[in-house]
């Protein structure tokens, strides 16, 4: 996919999240975790990053942002969602010294997921500020709003 296109896909994925966010306020667990206050972040295959953080509490935003690169960058390394890399590599499938990653930053929590656009293009997003499965689930409903 050629730059434009890719930022122009990504800028509208970013948009539909920050429609979706206003309705996790029905969910008392989620809203309470953030306040709204959540994080995107999307890295390339060649390692661009694309960043979004909504709310109002900057110091919040920050922590979740820090959270949303973790989960995106070990997607990124890996290629596994966030939650089910941590099965294989202390499941028995792999030697967890053979993770790429040092087993202490290791994210563990759901909310990062690789996609593949039509056309082929890898993206790993991670996405913080509820709870694990609708960080994930943000995301996919995002998604089915763009046209990809």
């Amino acid at each position: 996919m050629e730059a434009r296109d890719i930022n122009q896909t990504i800028d509208q994925i970013i948009r539909e999240i920050e429609i979706l966010i206003p309705a996790f306020k029905g969910s008392p667990e989620d809203w309470s975790i953030s306040e709204g206050n959540t994080a995107l972040c999307i890295i390339t295959e060649d390692g661009k990053i694309y960043g979004k953080v909504y709310g109002t509490d900057k110091l919040r935003q920050r922590a979740f942002f820090k959270i949303a690169w973790q989960k995106a960058s070990q997607v990124w390394i890996t290629g596994q969602k966030t939650g089910d890399y941590e099965k294989i590599v202390f499941g028995g499938t792999m030697d967890p010294e053979d993770s790429p990653i040092d087993l202490p930053d290791l994210i563990g929590w759901v909310g990062g997921q690789p996609i593949v656009l039509s056309e082929g293009t890898r993206l790993s997003i991670g996405f913080s500020g509820f709870r694990g499965f609708n960080d994930i689930d943000i995301v996919k409903k995002a998604l089915r709003q763009v046209d990809l």
